[in-house]
């Protein structure tokens, strides 16, 4: 996630300009700088209104971005960690109100009061990171590493984004499943909303779909499945937190799970989309894995992600059913574009043709 990023979305409810009733595909054409790579994809309910690419997915090789091109997610991943806890819970092997304790075992005086509840919200005084997110880290290992960490605040006190927190989380779904991290959102979340092209290692991609990363350079950085990790996915420094890769298509069908009861029944999802930790110096809450913003009009739920090369950003309005996911393989270039430059401007956008031309 970057912190900053979306100021969102009080204006995300009110009624559409008349601009809004252009196309998007001419949206982004006078949005966009000239020179990303990236998709697009806007749906209204259970309908796509449009799903496109722009600029080249590989420069090499000449390949356009395309509605069903790979990409990694980044810090959206975060949403398919917490929903895999609440589906746990809903299965009967956890209480997101359990002490992590009752699934890691003993654990240090000072983390003894830290509970599910407090890693999926940012609230257990974790550090935002234990290293890098290529080294080489196993389970245990993260775990030792953020069991000893000094507490930054105390469990519950105030919002401090960790992504170690949500790694913690994935070793909980692996102790407490009996499965890898993976295969349990591979059966019990992508499966049943019918997702095939998302996961770390498992979907089996034609690699020439997969985006090549672009730095502010101009230099290619590789695919995401060229980084260092382990035979199963990232080590665990970006394990839970990130780094799972997806296509635009595959994020529709995880919005139109959510709208119905595919993945989780209507209790959970109202787990997952309570807005419980209020973030420093902004009008939103984080709730499961998403950042939340309601307005006496309706209710968004968001989250973006990003690291030095690529920036993806994923919202859905509560309420009318309306959602966007846009992600570029070239977010920077040096005194040419940064794509946070348009962030805002981008997701409003897109929601509202879409809001319009489903109406």
């Amino acid at each position: 996630m970057r912190t900053g990023a979306l100021l969102l979305l009080v204006l995300a409810m009110t009624a559409c300009s008349p601009a809004a009733d252009e196309p998007i595909s001419d949206f982004l054409a006078r949005t966009l700088p000239e020179g990303p790579g990236g998709t697009v994809i806007a749906a209204r309910g259970d309908r796509i209104v449009d799903c496109e690419g722009f600029g080249l997915a590989d420069r090499a090789a000449g390949t356009p971005a395309a509605c069903d091109t790979v990409y990694d997610v980044m810090s959206i991943t975060k949403q398919f960690t917490a929903a895999a806890i609440l589906k746990l819970e809903t299965m009967g092997r956890l209480r997101t109100s359990d002490p992590i304790s009752a699934h890691l075992g003993q654990v240090p005086p000072g983390k003894q009061g830290i509970t599910v509840h407090h890693l999926l919200t940012h609230t257990a005084g974790l550090p935002e990171s234990l290293g890098d997110d290529y080294e080489v880290l196993s389970r245990e290992g993260l775990l030792a590493r953020a069991l000893a960490s000094a507490p930054l605040s105390a469990p519950g006190e105030r919002f401090r984004y960790s992504n170690a927190g949500y790694s913690v989380l994935a070793a909980i779904i692996e102790k407490v499943s009996g499965l890898g991290y993976e295969e349990f959102l591979a059966e019990h979340l992508f499966a049943p909303a019918g997702m095939t092209s998302t996961g770390y290692v498992l979907p089996h991609w034609d690699r020439s779909r997969m985006a090549v990363e672009y730095d502010a350079g101009g230099r290619a950085k590789g695919r995401p499945d060229e980084h260092p990790r382990a035979p199963d996915g990232p080590y665990w420094n970006l394990r839970g937190n990130g780094g799972m890769l997806s296509t635009a298509r595959d994020m529709f069908r995880w919005h139109r799970a959510l709208i119905g009861d595919t993945v989780l029944p209507g209790g959970a999802k109202d787990k997952l989309f309570t807005p419980y930790a209020p973030m420093p110096d902004s009008d939103e809450s984080y709730a499961y894995g998403w950042s939340m913003h309601g307005t006496g009009d309706g209710r968004i739920a968001w989250h973006d992600g990003g690291n030095s090369w690529s920036l993806a950003s994923y919202a859905r309005s509560l309420d009318d059913g309306v959602m966007t996911f846009w992600v570029s393989n070239h977010a920077y270039r040096d005194s040419r574009w940064n794509l946070e430059d348009v962030q805002e401007d981008l997701t409003l956008g897109i929601l509202d043709r879409a809001r319009a031309s489903a109406a």
